[in-house]
């Protein structure tokens, strides 16, 4: 069985690392490079990294950060904002990046996802998709950090990228962003369920319980892959030790 994964994500804005609550009232957390050193010492099994203003700014990502992070962690990283073309995930995978995380680019084009994938390998293209939940059921995708309503069906989009090569979803509620109320499991099974390749679940961890919920296989659970996490991580709430003692207790398939 393969083993489930801890992120710890970073969301990047001007340098430094922020976090807010849906999407909004951002507040600074630290160093983006810094706090990859930590989470890498800590044990984290990936890194993800959302330069989060880049799409809506219409810039690339910042690659001097990237390279400083190549060269101080140890275990892979994946790095999203603003990349539209080739031509920008070739200049990130060379910067370092293991992985790269396509958001607003691929709805706007998603052969993007078909080319990266092609050019080079699905394990290296991550599509990031934010979810907000519709009155009347369902998820829309959303996307420029979410400010953008794009009217797609987030399960039906999931489908269409993992048919285009995708090798990853990054998943968001941005109902649950920051709210430490929980992931929406809902939202993490029915697309889990509906493709072929990993999801990440994101947004809302508040507690042990939460993380272990959203990686669970059982007719409640989220079936995710991974679970992403931030405040929890970045205010000290929890530390990746005993996020990870907690799920080996629980007979859950993780590295120690």
């Amino acid at each position: 069985m393969v083993a489930l994964r801890l992120i710890p994500c970073l969301d990047v804005a001007r340098g430094r690392v922020v976090k807010g609550v849906n999407f909004v009232g951002l507040r600074d957390a630290g160093d983006p490079v810094e706090l990859a050193c930590r989470y890498s010492r800590a044990g984290a099994d990936e890194l993800v990294f959302l330069d989060i203003a880049a799409s809506h700014e219409g810039r690339g990502t910042l690659i001097d950060m990237v390279r400083r992070t190549a060269e101080s962690v140890t275990i892979p990283f994946t790095v999203g904002g603003g990349i539209s073309t080739v031509e920008g995930i070739t200049e990130l995978l060379r910067a370092g990046a293991d992985k790269v995380s396509l958001n607003s680019s691929a709805v706007r084009r998603p052969e993007l996802v078909r080319e990266g994938a092609d050019q080079f390998g699905c394990q290296c293209i991550v599509v990031a998709i934010d979810a907000r939940r519709r009155d009347a059921g369902g998820w829309d995708v959303y996307v420029k950090g979410g400010r953008e309503n794009t009217g797609l069906d987030v399960v039906e989009w999931a489908q269409r990228v993992a048919d285009h090569g995708a090798g990853e979803i990054l998943l968001t509620s941005m109902d649950g962003d920051g709210t430490q109320a929980g992931y929406d499991l809902a939202l993490t099974r029915a697309v889990a369920d509906a493709v072929p390749i990993p999801v990440i679940a994101s947004g809302g961890a508040g507690c042990l319980d939460h993380i272990a919920e959203a990686l669970d296989v059982g007719p409640e659970g989220g079936h995710a892959s991974a679970a992403l996490l931030a405040s929890l991580l970045h205010d000290g709430v929890l530390t990746v030790e005993q996020i990870k003692q907690d799920l080996l207790s629980r007979g859950l398939t993780i590295r120690p």
